[in-house]
């Protein structure tokens, strides 16, 4: 039986998917926090590169939906510290990798 959690975690994973296509294959760089189409260099840049990353981000969501479902670590954190370590460390990618793209001040 598939308890509430899992389908939170696979909601989730649905709508930040959802963000990652939106951003990445339809150019929505609006949904990219801090984004300033003025100081950009090159529109497509950040919405493939964010995008990709938010696409990572949901895929480590879904992968800890199935981790959870299939318990292999009994009821151990790890699945969650791991997750989060990766998910932090894929912000701060996002957020250096994004102002290659910037023209300086």
């Amino acid at each position: 039986m598939v308890d509430g959690s899992i389908l939170s975690l696979l909601a989730a994973a649905g709508f930040v998917g959802a963000l990652g296509v939106a951003i990445k294959y339809f150019g929505m760089v609006r949904l990219i926090a801090g984004y300033d189409s003025g100081r950009v260099t090159d529109e497509e840049g950040p919405a493939d590169f964010v995008g990709t990353n938010t696409l990572y981000v949901a895929g480590l969501l879904a992968i800890v939906a199935v981790v959870e479902y299939a318990e292999p670590l009994g009821d151990s954190d790890l699945v969650w510290i791991v997750f989060a370590v990766a998910v932090f460390g894929l912000t701060a990618r996002m957020i250096r990798g994004a102002r290659r793209y910037e023209r300086p001040a």
